[in-house]
């Protein structure tokens, strides 16, 4: 049996952790569940490896506390039970850790963290410091305060997003399946894929839900879409079930491997691209267009014909073509109330007529990433 030279080699690796494979089918904290990976990072981490852990389960964590009979619908519920079980779960993390001479460090995050330049750097920064004293990072959305509704499908392509802003060698994806099937793993028929080499593999895959009803919202497809996300950006993929973690993690072939398909890109444009929502659209002209996805161009006002949302300078929009399919996404950097005025007009009449400060472009080629 060869071990994955990917995995063995890999000197800091990002682990995802699904609430469904850390609590109880009623809700709440297994305490069991916990030892068991807790062990096996402790292991990987003693032979000299750097972890950073994602884990879910903060809502679910808060259930049964709360009395919950199941996860509410209501965000204001869904942030009441993050609130109190996210404290359970660090709590849990932190006792079981210490059976192992390793601390912990809670890093809670929100998309506005990691999209502006200040912020994702500061992101860095704490992980590298919290790395460098030996902390084991315990990584998780900011559920409690989050203003959109909760998902915890979000903490896979969380989780890709972090192992590209940590510089890790590796991600590993523990969920409820141990791997990918190219259909319904419960089809006596279907097959498991042991290796993922291109996007080109996944069009005849049948990716459906699953998961446990109820704890988590994740199912198949947002593993793999940060399985792509990942790949993307040069960071190969273990998807397995959280029984496997321990092989996985020492390289035995269980599960899937997901081989990168691209190179590392710079971390913001990566969230950018990502783990952001538009705030709004503006349209191009073909002329536009060609310059922006071609030349990889900054977006003048000269060639914008329309703008629809409403918006901050600073914020994500899309770049939208004729047909109003989107192209890119960048950080404007006008309000939606101010570029009606600067349409089809050149970044020169602008300085004349409205000061130096209309002379810059629109979305600086700096802050786009195409789609």
């Amino acid at each position: 049996m060869t071990a994955r030279t990917e995995v063995t080699g890999a000197r800091r690796v990002v682990v995802k952790v699904g609430s469904s494979s850390l609590t109880t089918a009623t809700g709440g904290i297994d305490p069991a569940r916990v030892r068991e990976l807790v062990d096996v990072l402790a292991a990987r981490r003693s032979a000299g490896t750097e972890l950073v852990l994602v884990s879910s389960g903060a809502i679910a964590a808060g259930l049964a506390p709360l009395g919950m009979p199941k996860r509410p619908r209501a965000l204001a519920a869904q942030q009441a039970a993050a609130s109190v079980g996210q404290g359970l779960l660090v709590h849990r993390y932190t006792e079981e850790l210490a059976r192992h001479g390793v601390i912990a460090g809670q890093v809670l995050l929100t998309v506005d963290d990691v999209t502006r330049r200040s912020h994702y750097r500061n992101a860095y920064q704490t992980f590298a410091k919290l790395l460098d004293l030996g902390v084991l990072p315990i990584v998780n959305e900011n559920d409690t305060v989050a203003t959109t509704e909760i998902r915890f499908g979000d903490n896979d392509r969380l989780a890709a997003l972090v192992a590209h802003l940590v510089h890790a060698d590796l991600l590993v994806l523990l969920s409820d399946v141990d791997g990918l099937y190219d259909a319904d793993p419960a089809h006596p028929e279907s097959t498991l894929l042991a290796d993922v080499t291109s996007v080109d593999q996944l069009a005849d895959v049948r990716i459906g839900r699953t998961g446990a009803a109820g704890l988590g919202t994740g199912g198949m497809r947002t593993k793999v879409d940060a399985a792509r996300i990942a790949t993307g950006a040069g960071i190969p993929v273990v998807l397995t079930s959280a029984d496997s973690a321990s092989a996985a993690l020492a390289g035995e072939p269980v599960g899937t491997l997901f081989h990168p398909t691209g190179r590392r890109r710079p971390t913001r444009l990566l969230w950018l691209a990502h783990a952001t929502e538009p705030q709004g659209t503006l349209l191009l002209d073909a002329g536009a267009v060609r310059a922006v996805v071609e030349r990889r161009a900054s977006l003048l006002a000269a060639g914008i014909t329309g703008v629809q949302g409403s918006f901050h300078a600073g914020e994500p929009v899309d770049l939208a073509g004729p047909d109003g399919t989107p192209v890119a996404r960048g950080l404007v950097n006008f309000d939606a109330t101010e570029i009606p005025s600067l349409l089809g007009r050149s970044s020169r009449d602008l300085k004349r007529e409205l000061g130096a400060e209309y002379e810059r472009e629109v979305v600086h080629r700096d802050d786009l990433v195409l789609l």
